[in-house]
């Protein structure tokens, strides 16, 4: 009976280091790089050694059968030899699904980066309107001298930013409140933006501008 172990333990061993030698040629073709060749024969006959498990788990007698037929022991050897070629085939295809699943994760934390980014540009604005502010005089006045050179179109598109429903108007819906055409509205509303009086942001939903605390202020003084 012991006999009979170490038998199949070699058999398994040899299995496992030629299907090892099978893996490292078929995978290093190209390039002789042998530091790599003891991990793909510890893995073979690693390989080779789960023989008796699996055919435990399949409910076979083939380990028993072979004491009384020597030419099932080829069958065995050939089994093993798979197993241990095949743990290639297993460790390539993980290896490649965690490759794949870690290029998705990065791709989706890039999309939510991307998003939160949005996100906070879009609530900025709210948090500061929502916000009372304490305001000295000299805020005011710088207010009030911004507003006093405003000119009429760059009044009425402040005072469609304050009035609307809406915090983030569309060039569209202030052209219709101002009355005025496309061009006008944009030149208007870069110069606000370049005063501060107005802000600009580009959500999921494209281009939207809004009044800044300073641009409120000034249509205070307006209105």
């Amino acid at each position: 009976m012991d006999n009979y172990i170490v038998i199949l333990a070699g058999v398994m061993m040899i299995a496992g280091v030629f299907g090892g030698l099978i893996n490292f040629y078929q995978m290093n073709q190209d390039d002789n790089d042998f530091a790599e060749l003891p991990r793909y024969i510890v893995i073979g006959i690693g390989a080779g050694f789960l023989v008796p498990l699996v055919l435990h788990l399949l409910k076979s007698d083939l380990i028993l059968e072979i004491q009384g037929d020597p030419f099932r022991l080829l069958i065995y050897t050939g089994i093993c030899l798979f197993a241990s070629i095949a743990s290639r085939i297993v460790i390539t295809s993980v290896s490649d699904r965690l490759m794949n699943e870690a290029a998705f994760t990065r791709s989706q934390l890039a999309n939510l980066q991307h998003e939160l980014r949005q996100l906070q540009e879009e609530l900025l604005p709210l948090i500061e309107t929502e916000t009372e502010q304490d305001h000295g005089g000299e805020d005011a006045s710088a207010a009030l001298e911004n507003e006093e050179a405003l000119d009429v179109s760059s009044s009425k598109v402040l005072k469609a930013l304050s009035c609307g429903r809406h915090i983030f108007r569309s060039k569209e819906g202030l052209c219709r409140e101002a009355e005025c055409d496309e061009n006008t509205m944009l030149q208007t509303l870069n110069v606000l933006v370049g005063r501060n009086l107005a802000g600009k942001i580009n959500g999921s939903k494209g281009v939207r501008w809004y009044l800044t605390q300073r641009g409120r202020l000034a249509t205070d003084q307006i209105l």
